[in-house]
């Protein structure tokens, strides 16, 4: 068993990469648990959508922040860090090694560097940015914010509504930027040791398994999940209701899309998620020095024989 004494594994890559498989490898063999860092697989309401482990899986070893929170809930990234840190601590106590496994990369951020310190913005501030740039439209409302926020308008698309929506509220219930927000120190919220680990597959190979592995989601019952999810009438807004597939088979319960159109969009909706899971990668994890590898399943036992020596090192 590894010396787990202030050390914690990250597994991070795009979805369909083998991240689940590997930590499983790991925590069997080295008295690990498991502790989510997906932003959707903490929605009790999407277990098949999003591929969170099985029974299987969770009996074998044990797995925590899966499906802990309920659909009509925004789960942000520094209320999961607070999570996360307590899950940590937790296996720490127990004598074993935490192993946080995910392809959302803000929350490997929050876990590890701190977030801006951005107050709380008020429901009112949110709703009335939302419904400026659906008026407006985003372009217009980008050269809106352009004009009183030169800054944060500089890092973002003009064809990007949701991210100019949260640009204009923060300005609006602040009065400052949020790139200056941003742009404040923060300190990490954990402190360990990290053994960075990011899997970055063929991007052919990530593609042809993350269609087959919706494919075997139809399968297994997707539709009904978000047939359940629709009927209970939250707001479109929410995480849970923007999830990869969610979208597209709504619009097939409703009419709008055939079966075999809305799977073909939710395929599409996985590529483009997984393309920026890369450059997020690629662009804000390597400067944190990340231990990089490319891995397939073929070369699975490959990928664990050069984990370990990572594990078993002083820093």
């Amino acid at each position: 068993m590894t010396d787990t004494k202030n050390r914690v594994l990250l597994i991070a890559g795009p979805t369909a990469s083998g991240k689940s498989a590997l930590a499983m490898e790991i925590a069997k063999s080295h008295g690990g648990e498991i502790i989510n860092a997906d932003s959707m697989q903490v929605y009790s309401d999407l277990h098949v959508l999003t591929a969170r482990p099985g029974a299987e899986d969770t009996t074998a070893v044990p797995h925590h922040l899966y499906g802990v929170m309920d659909a009509a809930q925004a789960c942000s990234a520094a209320h999961w860090a607070l999570l996360a840190v307590d899950a940590v601590q937790g296996v720490w106590a127990r004598g074993r090694l935490p192993i946080l496994v995910g392809g959302t990369g803000l929350y490997f951020r929050a876990l590890t560097d701190g977030l801006s310190a951005i107050p709380d913005i008020p429901g009112i501030n949110r709703e009335a940015a939302r419904v400026f740039v659906e008026e407006l439209g985003p372009q217009q409302a980008h050269a809106y914010l352009a004009e009183r926020d030169p800054k944060t308008a500089a890092g973002l698309r003009p064809t990007d509504p949701q991210r100019i929506a949260r640009a204009l509220e923060v300005l609006a219930a602040t009065g400052r930027g949020l790139a200056d927000w941003q742009d404040i120190a923060t300190t990490p919220v954990l402190d360990a040791d990290f053994v960075k680990v990011v899997l970055t597959p063929d991007r052919a190979w990530l593609k042809e398994r993350a269609n087959r592995r919706f494919d075997l989601m139809m399968q297994h019952g997707a539709l009904g999940e978000v047939e359940r999810l629709m009927q209970r009438d939250l707001d479109a807004d929410l995480p849970a209701m923007k999830a990869v597939g969610v979208p597209p088979l709504i619009a097939h319960l409703r009419g709008e899309l055939s079966r075999d159109a809305a799977v073909e969009q939710a395929k599409g909706q996985t590529r483009r998620y997984i393309k920026r899971q890369l450059t997020w990668a690629r662009t804000q994890m390597m400067a944190h020095e990340i231990a990089w590898k490319d891995v397939v399943a073929q070369e699975m036992e490959r990928q664990y024989q050069e984990i370990i020596p990572l594990l078993a090192s002083n820093g």
